[in-house]
């Protein structure tokens, strides 16, 4: 019986090194937000909370906060990597959304990607990691009350 211990411990430590190498192969993706915000899943689950990436024009706003940060992780099983980046994006976004509505704002304005300290701000595309078996996209942004 000892022996089945030490055989299922051993076997138990070289799946979880399989695991952690499987995630050290993290590709970096640079995916278009209107097609995240455009995909069914969106339109499910986004708050009536308007968002404006860093660089996009907004409406004047007052009460501009700190910055917050939602970082969200799926997992990218039966998915191809744009889904699996789409649905952390989207979860991401309403994490934000519900922040604003916490601190009594309506809109999320300066929002950018910060994977892995590495930042990434632009108008029009969001960064997102994936890697073989979790998928991340973390976002930074503020809220805000437009006029």
């Amino acid at each position: 019986m000892k022996l089945f211990k030490v055989i299922s411990f051993i076997l138990f430590i070289a799946m979880l090194s399989f695991v952690v190498s499987a995630q050290a192969a993290d590709r970096r993706l640079t995916l278009p937000v209107k097609s995240a915000l455009d995909s069914s899943i969106a339109q499910k689950a986004l708050l009536d909370v308007p968002i404006y990436m860093k660089g996009q024009k907004h409406p004047p706003v007052t009460n501009i906060s700190q910055e917050f940060k939602s970082n969200k992780r799926t997992n990218g099983f039966n998915k191809s990597d744009e889904r699996a980046c789409e649905i952390a994006f989207i979860s991401a976004v309403v994490a934000l959304q519900k922040r604003a509505l916490k601190e009594g704002a309506n809109a999320v304005i300066d929002i950018y990607s910060i994977t892995k300290d590495v930042v990434y701000e632009d108008p029009e595309n969001y960064s997102c990691l994936a890697g073989n078996v979790v998928v991340n996209v973390a976002l930074k942004g503020k809220v805000a009350t437009k006029k």
